[in-house]
């Protein structure tokens, strides 16, 4: 393991799962034998034992949450995060969790487990030396802009990236970031680290990291876990 400054991760898990029609939120369903998040927890863990991992849910989740780490037997060290009334407010309660400004730190969506080890890797290792790292993928499709009701542009999909987490940052700045609060134009950490005049640095994510929305992409999910997508 490279050395590095210390490696925290914030996960942000407070979804209702209403687009997956089921009576849990998509967080806690079970894929390969075990909840989401656990596979999620698992990644960062499983790169790094020494990182500090902070699990951001609804407060009135957190014994439905310690029931399913006794009954799973999931003993991964991490603290438990009461979460805010927008992702904005949960990832700011987590980042006010941890103790001073120094370090790096990981914001990662809870139902993306399938995050490989190089991207959390190199996104520690870039954002040590540029102050941010986020994951994107490139288009395969088409793009086209809608400008009007009957009127459209192509765009080359080249120019163009898909935005996925870990968003990594250099802890101090991160924490200024938020500490100015929430504004419409936020779509996501790293519109919030923008907003501040920082240029964000932009790496290579992995296809599979996708974000666990639709009964469909429970399917998938069980698919990559048996042909081994799931580990690091």
């Amino acid at each position: 393991m490279e050395s590095v400054a210390t490696r925290y991760a914030v996960i942000v898990a407070g979804g209702s799962g209403t687009r997956m029609g089921t009576e849990i939120a998509k967080q806690y369903l079970v894929i390969g034998g075990k909840p989401v998040l656990m596979h999620t927890l698992n990644q960062f863990f499983g790169y790094d034992p020494a990182i500090r991992l902070l699990l951001v849910l609804p407060e009135a989740d957190f014994t439905y949450w310690k029931n399913l780490c006794r009954e799973h037997d999931f003993a991964i060290p991490h603290q438990l995060v009461k979460g805010g009334k927008s992702r904005f407010g949960s990832v700011r309660n987590g980042l006010d969790c941890i103790p001073g400004d120094s370090g790096l730190v990981a914001i990662h969506d809870g139902v993306r487990p399938f995050v490989n080890g190089r991207v959390i890797r190199e996104s520690f290792v870039t954002a040590a030396t540029s102050g941010s790292a986020i994951a994107v993928v490139p288009l395969k499709d088409s793009i086209r802009e809608v400008q009007g009701p009957d009127q459209s542009v192509f765009r080359d999909r080249r120019q163009f990236r898909l935005v996925q987490t870990p968003q990594t940052f250099q802890l101090a700045k991160i924490k200024e970031a938020f500490a100015g609060g929430e504004k419409e134009i936020f779509t996501d950490d790293a519109t919030v680290y923008e907003h501040m005049g920082w240029e964000v640095c932009l790496i290579p994510g992995n296809p599979e990291n996708i974000k666990l929305t639709s009964p469909e992409d429970l399917d998938f999910a069980n698919y990559l876990l048996s042909k081994g997508e799931g580990s690091i």
